[in-house]
């Protein structure tokens, strides 16, 4: 299976549809420029925000505009990064996990409306199964796979090999698949907003 070629159109509305069914909201643009625009444009003036580590957000400039300050949010991230004693950093990480919005990409998208998130310490997961109100994540269109059973596939065949490789090019470590999360759908009695802007262009592992 290529894991690099982007969905057809209808691919992508009948995997939207389902989505919606799900209770998550789907957005859909064009390019990674439209893909910023419609973030600036959910997240109010004021706001908490955190973010995993994802290089989709790095690609649509997310993080260049985050680390830039012109927006008006509380940039939660940056304060944990800056905080030079560890105890603190740990406090302010736990205190961030409550934040307004939390930004990320995931590994794989099935159909059926599953997508999974590997991570290696799991601090965002968090956020995305519980404790921030608010979430947004940008996918491209390319990690839309057919099945749960594809979705795994992806992950741990063509996503982590590549991370891998990213790791060791930046800290000179190895990237380990510790905890993945299976996001099925969301329950509305919680009350959160979960968001996925499909982003017709190759981003991302």
């Amino acid at each position: 299976m290529d894991f690099t070629k982007l969905a057809s159109p209808e691919v992508t509305i009948t995997t939207s549809t389902v989505l919606n069914n799900n209770g998550i909201e789907t957005i859909m643009v064009e390019n990674s420029a439209a893909a910023l625009a419609k973030i600036k444009e959910l997240i109010p003036p004021g706001a908490s925000v955190m973010n995993g580590s994802s290089r989709t957000l790095e690609e649509i400039g997310f993080i260049e505009y985050l680390k830039s300050g012109q927006h008006g949010w509380n940039n939660l991230h940056e304060a944990i990064v800056a905080e030079p004693d560890q105890v603190k950093q740990t406090e302010l990480r736990h205190q961030a996990e409550f934040s307004d919005y939390y930004l990320g990409s995931v590994h794989a998208l099935a159909q059926t409306g599953e997508f999974i998130i590997g991570s290696n310490t799991g601090s965002q997961l968090p956020h995305i199964v519980y404790t921030s109100p608010n979430l947004i994540f940008v996918i491209s269109t390319k990690k839309i796979v057919p099945t749960f059973a594809d979705a795994m596939t992806r992950l741990k065949e063509h996503v982590i090999p590549l991370e891998d490789v990213n790791i060791m090019n930046k800290y000179g470590i190895h990237t380990m698949l510790s905890k993945i999360v299976v996001f099925c759908k969301e329950n509305p009695k919680l009350g959160r907003k979960v968001r996925i802007i499909f982003v017709n262009e190759d981003l991302g592992f």
